[in-house]
């Protein structure tokens, strides 16, 4: 169990109990957290209505991190922080949260890559007790945002594979603006078993099995070109937290039916097999690039990757069928694969006529083309090969608002 050490005691940062108590995880951030926490401070104490409380949860780092914390927890009012010896920013929130006396606790990412302006839209129905969680999203008709196509691309996919097999009604998992009330709070914590970045996911899921209503707010929202998350480990562990979901059902769920689990299990192997496959697309068009050029090395390398990803979904998923069952299914994911090699040539056709000599573009080109023909193969395997059948027994309904709407 992570230890933990306070920067200054509750006592000592506010006489007062605040409405919110807003955490802000961090780890081997010192280039950044004092101009993001005194920022964040000064909108605090100028233009938000409510008390409230800013903590620092350094979770393990290394890099002179904490002292910086600490000195700023000393500096300024209504400030603390905490330490962790463990990495993790689902430990860090659960953390901060367990022993905060805030009537609502909140989060947001250091790098405040979401406007500050959406923080009282956010915690307002919380604190007026109108909803139980409140999450910032990207996703949703009215936000703005700013990052590069293959980011926003995983993103997208990955939400849409949590609808598709945990059944989520959220319209972003991962948004690092988040808030709950605290009763909620200490409900779903000890419920939630991931401690990095699959805890936003799953403390939404659990939400939601257990009837709590959800209140979402399109943010304006700009990447930060030096994040921390690795992209591969983070989908890798969310997949598997995504199958740790799919067989433990949760508090609140309805018994399991075997065949929607099934197929909710074939998804999550596509999805994963799917991204090694485009890790492994990219290495061999790049390789074969001086050899091949650009379109011999493209069609090597949809081919073979193609192939072998043909390979081990049979072996993973298709051992159940009959012999004509394999050759049918083996028949649709070949034509799904020429719509690879169609819609990679021809994004690499632009890129040359722009820039013939140009690896950079033409790898940039076939790997936003290859992810995008990748959510399309998704899509289809879904609905033309796999047939999978979503019917469950009826959940519990689940309230969703969005900004400016009624509560359903």
């Amino acid at each position: 169990m992570s230890t933990i050490e306070l920067a200054a005691p509750l006592a000592l940062v506010g006489s007062e109990t605040p409405d919110v108590d807003i955490v802000v995880p961090v780890y081997n951030e010192v280039t950044q957290i004092e101009s993001s926490v005194r920022t964040l401070h000064d909108f605090v104490r100028r233009d938000f209505p409510l008390r409230a409380r800013i903590t620092i949860a350094d979770n393990a780092s290394t890099d002179g991190t904490w002292e910086l914390a600490s000195s700023l927890a000393a500096e300024l009012p209504c400030v603390r922080a905490i330490h962790l010896d463990e990495k993790g920013r689902g430990r860090a929130l659960r953390a901060a949260w367990s022993q905060s006396d805030a009537a609502v606790v909140a989060y947001l990412d250091v790098d405040l890559s979401t406007g500050l302006d959406a923080l009282l839209p956010l915690v307002a129905p919380l604190v007026s007790g109108h909803s139980d969680v409140a999450i910032g999203t990207r996703l949703a008709p009215g936000a703005r945002v700013v990052r590069g196509p293959v980011r926003e691309i995983i993103s997208r996919g990955y939400i849409s594979l949590v609808h598709l097999t945990l059944r989520g009604h959220f319209s972003d998992a991962q948004c690092g603006f988040k808030g709950l009330r605290r009763e909620v709070a200490e409900r779903l914590l000890p419920l939630v078993e991931d401690e990095e970045w699959f805890f936003d996911t799953e403390l939404l899921v659990l939400a939601e099995r257990v009837g709590m209503r959800i209140h979402e707010v399109p943010v304006d929202w700009v990447d930060d070109p030096d994040s921390r998350v690795e992209i591969g480990r983070t989908i890798r562990d969310d997949l598997r937290g995504m199958l740790r979901l799919l067989r433990s059902r949760g508090p609140g769920a309805p018994p399991p039916d075997p065949e929607a689990q099934a197929t909710s299990a074939e998804l999550l192997r596509f999805a994963g097999v799917g991204l090694f496959s485009t890790l492994a697309y990219i290495a061999a068009f790049a390789a074969l690039w001086p050899l091949l050029g650009g379109f011999g090395a493209n069609t090597v390398a949809v081919l073979g990757c193609g192939l072998a990803n043909l390979a081990v979904h049979r072996r993973l998923a298709w051992g159940r069928t009959g012999g004509a069952g394999r050759r049918k299914r083996s028949v649709q994911t070949l034509a799904l694969l020429g719509l690879s090699l169609g819609v990679t040539s021809a994004a690499l056709g632009a890129a040359q006529a722009l820039d013939a000599a140009s690896l950079l573009a033409a790898l940039v080109a076939v790997t936003v083309a290859n992810a995008l023909a990748a959510m399309v193969r998704f899509w289809l395997l879904c609905s033309w090969v796999f047939t999978p059948r979503f019917a469950s027994p009826e959940t519990t309904p689940v309230r969703r608002t969005a900004l400016g709407s009624a509560p359903r």
